[in-house]
């Protein structure tokens, strides 16, 4: 009966009834209708229907089960609104960008963050966009950024502080290519090296103002090539102070009376022109010529180190033995050869007496001793009264 009235009630007067605990209290509280009138209201009683129930379950287990579900809810709700104020409002935020010399961004690069103990040590990695960030920092603390990537020089921050709940945004990372140290080596062939050393070897003169072109201070020197040996030829035989040299020597035959030209000025420039001819064939034929024919250096070539005797033996054996252009020692035949070609050469314009045999190899006897004086000279004196020995070498 309770359950009948209860349907009825709710069906006809929804929205007028106060909520209740009990279904059969809010039946008893509500005013009695009319007979007639709730005749006419209440519909046709449906056919009775057999309805079985598990014994001992009521009709007020289902707002049981709604409790126990809005219990677990609410329960939820608080543990999550406890968990939500575990998170520290004052804590700080850093975030940046990480790009290269020229803008592009850097992904994949190391963000390691340093502060004042070890549990503020934080590291992450940059993503694709190379952007970062590091969250729940403490405010105050003094933290350093370094951040590196491969192929790049690090970059570290200044000191960043904090303040509580800031959002910082770190800029100015640019992480710059590596300086590289590198090198040119120039590479100068041999030509070019040996044309240098001749234009060292013009300059040469004993007390600045001497011919000293045949010999060589350079400690590495290279072969000559044929033109750079009539080069140095030509620039000894057309010195001003060659055509001084001949012109003493022209008076002191004059004085000896020798060659056999007479005296007065006719001889003594028969004796000028004899001696410059006698010049010009022994630079040429001993200085160009032959040793461009057997592939010899014409140069005297200082030794300066050692003991005395080594270089002196060096000196003394110099008119004999020389340099090939191979670099091995050889006979001299450039410097003997040229003597005695240009000792018979002479024969064409010597007056008669003073031609022959025995006068030919009496000159190149001479000519080969004053060689190995001039060598001596060359080594152990010559050298420190040259200049741009000095400096040069």
């Amino acid at each position: 009966m309770c359950f009948l009235i209860r349907s009825t009630t709710l069906a006809l007067l929804m929205g007028l009834a106060v909520s209740s605990q009990s279904p059969c209290i809010v039946a008893q509280e509500r005013r009695p209708v009319p007979l007639d009138i709730a005749r006419d209201l209440l519909p046709d009683a449906p056919e009775p229907q057999s309805v079985s129930s598990p014994v001992g379950m009521s009709d007020e287990q289902p707002v049981a089960g709604q409790r126990q579900t809005d219990a677990r809810e609410s329960k939820k709700a608080h543990k999550n609104t406890q968990h939500s104020s575990v998170v520290d409002p004052s804590s700080a935020y850093i975030s940046g960008t990480v790009t290269d010399m020229n803008g592009n961004i850097v992904p994949g690069a190391s963000i390691v963050l340093e502060g004042p103990g070890p549990e503020d040590r934080r590291s992450t990695v940059a993503s694709d966009s190379g952007a970062f960030q590091l969250d729940g920092l403490k405010p105050k603390t003094p933290y350093l950024i370094t951040i590196t990537a491969p192929g790049l020089e690090s970059w570290t921050s200044q000191t960043i502080l904090l303040d509580p709940g800031q959002y910082f945004f770190l800029t100015g990372i640019t992480l710059k290519v590596p300086h590289l140290v590198t090198s040119v080596k120039v590479y100068a062939t041999q030509e070019q090296i040996a044309v240098e050393q001749v234009d060292t070897a013009v300059k040469q003169r004993v007390f600045g103002f001497l011919p000293n072109f045949y010999v060589t201070y350079d400690s590495n020197p290279v072969p000559l090539t044929t033109r750079l040996k009539f080069k140095l030829a030509l620039k000894a035989d057309t010195d001003v102070m060659t055509f001084v040299g001949v012109a003493f020597m022209a008076a002191v035959y004059q004085a000896g009376d020798i060659p056999d030209y007479g005296q007065g000025a006719q001889g003594y420039a028969k004796r000028m022109a004899a001696g410059y001819a006698d010049s010009t064939s022994d630079i040429f034929l001993g200085g160009a010529v032959l040793p461009s024919l057997f592939h010899q250096d014409p140069r005297y070539f200082y030794q300066g180190t050692g003991s005395k005797k080594s270089r002196a033996f060096h000196a003394l054996s110099s008119p004999f033995v020389c340099k090939g252009d191979n670099g091995k020692t050889q006979l001299n035949y450039s410097s003997l050869g040229g003597d005695l070609a240009s000792g018979a050469i002479s024969n064409l314009y010597y007056p008669e007496s003073d031609r022959g045999v025995g006068v030919l190899f009496q000159g190149f006897l001479v000519t080969t001793g004053v060689r190995t004086v001039t060598a001596l000279v060359q080594e152990f004196l010559l050298r420190k009264l040259t200049p741009t020995a000095r400096t040069k070498y």
